[in-house]
């Protein structure tokens, strides 16, 4: 079985009830040329949490599914120092191939289970440097024995092929994936990433990933992914650098990028103004509710930006003019494409101002079952809008990736017993 093809298959318990995605796989390294010994799965549950899933407890591997005993331990994976993660450390990989002495990439690797019932990684599938006019070089796959240079520390290593087997994974799996990985592995797959793919990654990971990444990009380049950043998230990221070197990344971004993140830097961190992002969808009163389903279309806004819309005088750039009201999508949904959306405003609730305090926003959003909620100044111009996803993550403690939930059963050891 090719460990790259495992990447993000569904895994279910016995009675076909799927538990989770195969996220990677976890393989001890062994003296000598003996193939490393595969001790198990790191599966991601559905609260996103990653666990160990011993190979003991696998009934069976195939192209399409991995089935379970159906007891699972829920403790989040670790690696333990004389583990290694295949699909993350040793995709990649240049080795030497003993025959020849040429130097190749490990592009995947073979498992199987032997007479002992013990899995183990026993074939290397490796491409060698592309020869002149050829797009690509030569494939060809061998014994582990045939091979070397697993052992040794690889700097520079490259991220083509971990990236093509976590191609279709969305940002916030991506970014799990990284959480688990060393420093090194983190900062030479973030290189490899697109500076928008990076971006959103770079959102969903704790802070402090996010500046040891962020200090591991040169500088314009830095600058280049934060201008793809949402704005509030950027202003969080920036907030955390040294004032040197937040005010040389701010030069070197456009100057309507850094003009908005600067302005919500003015912000304290818990306050609505803090909180909030300077980009909602803003639309003129002469705008349609065909108009306003075009613009929630976009597939770069998050779930609770895309349901309300926000109808304001000119400028239609925060600060905007007079704020008239919002447009709540659902009930949009509702009226003719041809309707100004003007006539199916709510107009009743007033904004949040950008002082008010953290619990002041949570209330305001709980008491009037909104996902969304302006933020306005004296002067009733929209300054951007609130979302309860940013909310949470000021209200969950800062470390809350990091840990399980206290109420999380603890079923079989990491060791499978």
């Amino acid at each position: 079985m090719y460990v790259a093809r495992l990447a993000g298959l569904p895994v279910y318990d016995p009675n076909g009830d799927q538990v989770g995605k195969v996220r990677d796989v976890v393989a001890m390294m062994r003296q000598g040329d003996q193939p490393p010994r595969v001790l198990g799965l790191v599966v991601e549950v559905f609260t996103r949490r990653r666990i160990f899933l011993p190979m003991t407890r696998v009934t069976s591997v195939d192209v399409g599914h991995v089935i379970t005993t159906g007891v699972l331990n829920m403790r989040r994976f670790e690696q333990r120092p004389t583990e290694v993660l295949v699909l993350g450390e040793l995709l990649d990989r240049t080795v030497t191939i003993a025959d020849t002495g040429a130097t190749a990439v490990v592009f995947d690797m073979a498992m199987e289970q032997w007479r002992t019932r013990d899995w183990l990684l026993t074939k290397v599938a490796v491409r060698e440097g592309s020869k002149r006019f050829r797009r690509r070089g030569q494939t060809h796959v061998f014994d582990w024995t045939d091979v070397s240079g697993f052992t040794q520390v690889e700097e520079g290593q490259g991220a083509t092929h971990i990236l093509a087997a976590f191609e279709s994974m969305r940002p916030a799996d991506l970014a799990g994936v990284l959480h688990d990985l060393s420093p090194k592995r983190r900062k030479e797959i973030a290189a490899a990433l697109d500076d928008e793919r990076l971006a959103d990654v770079l959102e969903e990971l704790p802070e402090d990933i996010q500046v040891e990444i962020l200090d591991g990009l040169d500088t314009e380049r830095a600058a280049d992914v934060l201008e793809e950043m949402s704005p509030d998230d950027a202003a969080d990221l920036i907030a955390e650098l040294p004032t040197e070197t937040a005010e040389r990344l701010l030069t070197l971004m456009e100057p309507e990028e850094a003009e908005d993140v600067r302005r919500l830097l003015t912000y304290e961190e818990h306050t609505a103004g803090g909180l909030m992002t300077s980009e909602p969808v803003i639309l003129p009163v002469d705008a349609t509710v065909a108009d306003a389903l075009a613009h929630v279309r976009n597939a770069d806004l998050s779930p609770a930006l895309a349901a309300m819309i926000y109808v304001c005088r000119p400028p239609l750039e925060t600060p905007t003019g007079r704020f008239i009201g919002i447009g709540h999508i659902q009930r949009l949904l509702r009226e003719p494409p041809s309707e100004l959306v003007s006539a199916a405003l709510d107009t009743d609730l007033d904004g949040l101002r950008p002082d008010d305090s953290l619990q002041t926003v949570s209330k305001y959003l709980a008491t009037y079952n909104l996902v969304a909620a302006p933020v306005l100044d004296d002067e009733g111009r929209l300054l951007g809008a609130v979302t309860v996803d940013d909310v949470l993550d000021h209200l969950l403690p800062d470390d809350w990736r990091e840990h399980d939930h206290p109420d999380t059963p603890q079923e079989v050891g990491h060791d499978g017993t």
